[in-house]
């Protein structure tokens, strides 16, 4: 088995402990820097990691133990300068959704990559998720025969008033931004390329400057209707976060198990439900595997800048009240 790539982690926030621990099951990837402005971040981090730490990415660059990735995990704002200048290094690149809060940024991103020969991946934990493979699984089997309606709910009451999520200088946006790139990620790997989306947003519920509520409508080019709720400040009671009904069957991806059902047929369960652990060790393992060119990116290029300009369709079509058609080679 070849030595494990030596990978830098960038961003000690509250991810940062998630990545850490599926960095421990991965063995193909080995932790070798982390790096944080905050001194309590990074110095907390750290302490159970027994690797250094880094004020600065350049000090990070000049140590002794050089890092041949990165897993970028700071706030959107950032994402474009450290991963450019990750990538003009020579190290591949894992960067969290969103990509970036620009459609031109996410371009320069992958012009980057382009050009230095390496890998920047998007990191969208729900498409590793084993429950969402197996769904695909069964659409890819026609189960569900032709696909009709699509629903999607990530709705949850959190606390944004004093996190950089709510700040759109930082995020580029609210929960459209924040939670919708895993839903529109999530829609176009089971149903295929979007269409076009109308977005709105919901009664501000808390004093934030960005929207903490929002519903996504689109429609795919093979012709579902999809629905996609979003908010910081309701709780949607649901046991399945995707619905998909198809003529032949319906399929409900949940947080604690899946199940199947065909016309005229009793439940079948399938799964195990939501591991966000699990699913962030499976999205570095491919990382790995993809730079090393052992195996295919799940989350290619053009998802990542579909990702973002779908979700940059959404707001302009909020901000015009309108249905807006998403272009063709970003569907």
């Amino acid at each position: 088995m070849a030595e494990p790539l030596p990978v830098l982690l960038i961003g000690c926030g509250g991810i940062a402990h998630a990545y850490v621990q599926a960095l421990a099951r991965t063995p193909t990837l080995r932790l070798c820097g982390l790096v944080d402005v905050a001194e309590p971040a990074r110095r907390a981090l750290a302490a159970g990691t027994g690797v250094p730490a880094f004020a600065t990415l350049d000090q990070a660059l000049d140590a002794p133990d050089r890092a041949a990735a990165a897993i970028v995990l700071t706030p959107p704002r950032d994402h474009e300068t450290l991963a450019v200048q990750l990538l003009q290094h020579g190290l591949h690149v894992l960067c969290e959704k969103p990509l970036a809060p620009t459609v031109a940024g996410a371009r320069r991103m992958l012009d980057a990559a382009a050009r230095r020969g390496r890998r920047l991946m998007m990191g969208s934990k729900f498409r590793y998720t084993a429950d969402v493979t197996a769904a695909r699984q069964l659409l890819d089997a026609g189960r569900c025969g032709d696909l009709v309606l699509y629903e999607n709910v990530f709705c949850s009451h959190v606390d944004m008033t004093r996190r950089w999520n709510s700040d759109p200088t930082v995020s580029g946006g609210g929960v459209l931004i924040d939670n919708g790139c895993h839903s529109v990620d999530l829609a176009r790997y089971l149903l295929g390329p979007i269409a076009r989306v109308q977005a709105q947003f919901g009664r501000l519920v808390q004093p934030l400057s960005v929207e903490d509520t929002a519903r996504l409508l689109f429609t795919s080019h093979e012709g579902a209707l999809g629905s996609i709720d979003l908010s910081w400040s309701v709780h949607k009671e649901t046991d399945a976060y995707v619905r998909i009904h198809g003529t032949r069957g319906v399929i409900e991806v949940g947080w604690r198990g899946s199940r199947f059902k065909a016309v005229g047929s009793a439940w079948q369960t399938f799964g195990n439900g939501y591991d966000k652990i699990a699913a962030f060790a499976a999205q570095l393992a491919n990382f790995a595997g993809a730079v090393r060119g052992d195996e295919r990116a799940v989350i290619d290029d053009a998802d990542a800048l579909a990702s973002v300009v779908v979700v940059d369709c959404a707001y302009r079509s909020a901000r015009e009240e309108r249905w807006v058609q998403v272009p063709a080679e970003a569907g």
